[in-house]
């Protein structure tokens, strides 16, 4: 798939759950939170339980990790089962 594919993917799943495989084979699950010029952000689908509440960005645990579009294999939502 071209990179504009994933990049109107990514803008379509924004704030829902999906899993990410890279082409190096790596798996990032989480929810779309941004999608920029050549990343997508996601943010963890649970809130980590040692950070006591203090953080980067409005919930409090931060604005999740950023992957690259053009480095996206496959994407798939995945469903809330929490």
């Amino acid at each position: 798939m071209s990179f504009s594919h994933y990049h109107a993917l990514c803008h379509r799943y924004r704030g829902r759950a999906v899993q990410i495989r890279t082409v190096d084979g790596r798996i990032h699950r989480g929810i779309i939170h941004h999608v920029s010029g050549n990343r997508v952000f996601l943010r963890p689908l649970r809130r980590p339980r040692n950070f006591g509440g203090f953080g980067y960005g409005g919930w409090g645990w931060g604005f999740g990790w950023g992957v690259a579009i053009g480095s996206i294999a496959a994407l798939a939502l995945i469903p809330f089962f929490w």
